[in-house]
């Protein structure tokens, strides 16, 4: 996990038991920052949700640097249940690379993310997977009956929900909801970092997945408060920034930077256009101000384009490749073999 020393443990059962060998079918991931009132709640509500569906599971709890007794909560609880794993990072990161470190470290076949303040509701988590079995690679909750306060979150999430549709093309209603199902294959693949784990759809549209939408229940904060406000706005709208040229240009930088060089480019063309006619035209002086606009321009134009070749060297050479997005969701069939 880049840019976190994390430690994890995976308790034993006081009486010596041994956790199961067999992969689970599921891993449910809660990141939790100064959540010692919920977790045990919590953690008997993942148990029996997860208990009548009748699957292997597990849960990956990820400590975000909490300040209070939450671990010390969890190792007693993974002390009696062997089935519960917590990553602890050495301070606060943030909700995404606690995020990043439960996927990481979750060996499920579908992976299922969640709040750690009972704000969701595990008994939602059988409807997830039932999408997931119908063919989905990637279900979202949708808090329909959203319990927050309008003005600092229902509103300014309705705002932020509509324009990440509209610029990422991906038409969610709710990319602020953190109970999510994922395959482990897709999820796994797909690079999260600052506050990408609310574009997971977004930036797993590259694979071209199945995407399904679904009402979850929400329920007030019963405990502490709430570890976000309206101070993520702006990081919000730099990160969908980020998205929308890595999902529309991620294959062709170049191409890009060269659209971004262009008004600079015919900027700086009519400025030295204009420097020609004066001295064809025998003008006693030559405009120095629109002279270096020129140079200007045209500097910033060739800043671009050189750029644009470094992020396609960037893209020859590092980790994101097309192909390795494509073959997230593609099907291979065999002489043996059945799609």
């Amino acid at each position: 996990m880049a840019g976190a020393r994390v430690t994890t443990e995976t308790q034993r059962s006081m009486s010596g038991a041994i956790a199961p060998k067999v992969r689970p079918r599921v891993s449910v991931i809660v990141p939790l920052y100064n959540e010692q009132e919920s977790v045990r709640p919590l953690y008997a509500a993942i148990v029996q949700s997860l208990g009548e569906l009748g699957c292997p599971f597990e849960m990956v709890f990820v400590d975000d640097g909490s300040v209070d007794n939450t671990v010390e909560i969890v190792r007693d609880i993974a002390r009696i249940d062997s089935r519960l794993k917590l990553v602890k990072f050495r301070r606060n990161y943030g909700q995404t690379p606690a995020m990043a470190a439960g996927i990481e470290y979750a060996t499920g076949e579908v992976l299922v993310t969640m709040d750690g303040d009972l704000q969701n509701d595990p008994a939602d988590i059988g409807a997830l997977l039932e999408k997931i079995h119908e063919g989905y690679d990637i279900v979202v909750g949708w808090r329909f009956n959203r319990q927050d306060k309008l003005i600092s979150r229902k509103l300014p999430s309705r705002i932020a929900n509509w324009l990440i549709g509209k610029v990422t093309g991906v038409p969610i209603k709710d990319n602020g909801c953190s109970l999510k199902a994922f395959r482990a294959e897709l999820i796994k693949e797909i690079p999260l970092y600052s506050e990408m784990h609310r574009f997971i759809p977004a930036m797993a549209s590259i694979a071209g997945p199945k995407v399904a939408e679904i009402k979850v229940r929400h329920h007030a904060r019963r405990y502490g408060q709430s570890k976000y406000g309206l101070s993520r706005i702006y990081k919000v709208l730099l990160d969908l920034m980020v998205i929308k040229t890595i999902s529309t240009f991620a294959s062709r930088p170049l191409r890009w930077f060269a659209l971004l060089s262009l008004p600079l480019f015919i900027l700086a063309g009519a400025a030295f256009v204009r420097i020609f006619i004066d001295l064809f035209t025998g003008h006693p002086e030559i405009s120095m101000p629109i002279a270096g606009t020129g140079v200007v321009f045209l500097a910033s134009a060739m800043v671009f384009l050189c750029s644009g070749a470094l992020a396609e060297l960037t893209y020859a050479r590092g980790d994101i490749r097309d192909r390795d997005f494509l073959r997230l969701t593609q099907t291979v069939q065999g002489p043996h073999q059945s799609i």
